[in-house]
């Protein structure tokens, strides 16, 4: 398979969505993205720090783990809460701020899995903010780098 351009999804006000179709089935993808140990792999933004990660080796609804974060050079550490988990289709977390990262695997063949990454901040109470920030734009440019080195892992 040539490499798969990540492509704007459309999912609607204050939500930042790509999408990109894999050379992987749907439960690899999924092993990868809901093993929050193996976040930094995933990670296109450079804010993952690989520093040890806690909580649990695969996610299910209402998990909590702590990753190590890095942005305009100070490192942080956020505590995360699973909030959707669906084996092989669906992995959701929400930050203690309230916003959503979103993963939506859809399995096109036994080897081929179309990936959406969502960046909900719908759930805010002021949405608005993130956008005169910019991190809707931010944001955006980091995912587009996950699905790039996501779809050239299994190229």
């Amino acid at each position: 398979m040539a490499s798969e351009p990540v492509t704007t999804v459309d999912s609607g006000p204050h939500k930042v969505s790509r999408r990109v179709v894999v050379n992987a089935p749907a439960g690899e993808v999924f092993a990868l993205v809901a093993d929050p140990h193996r976040h930094p792999e995933l990670d296109g933004s450079g804010t993952v720090r690989d520093t040890p990660v806690e909580g649990p080796e695969t996610l299910t609804r209402g998990a909590r783990f702590s990753v190590g974060m890095k942005q305009y050079g100070v490192p942080y550490k956020i505590t995360s809460t699973a909030t959707d988990v669906e084996t092989d289709r669906v992995v959701e977390w929400q930050h203690p701020f309230g916003h959503r990262w979103r993963w939506d695997l859809e399995a096109i063949s036994p080897t081929t899995t179309a990936v959406t990454e969502t960046f909900d901040y719908s759930t805010l109470r002021v949405p608005k903010v993130i956008e005169l920030i910019g991190y809707d734009k931010k944001n955006g440019k980091g995912i587009e780098g996950t699905l790039r080195a996501l779809a050239a892992r299994f190229a």
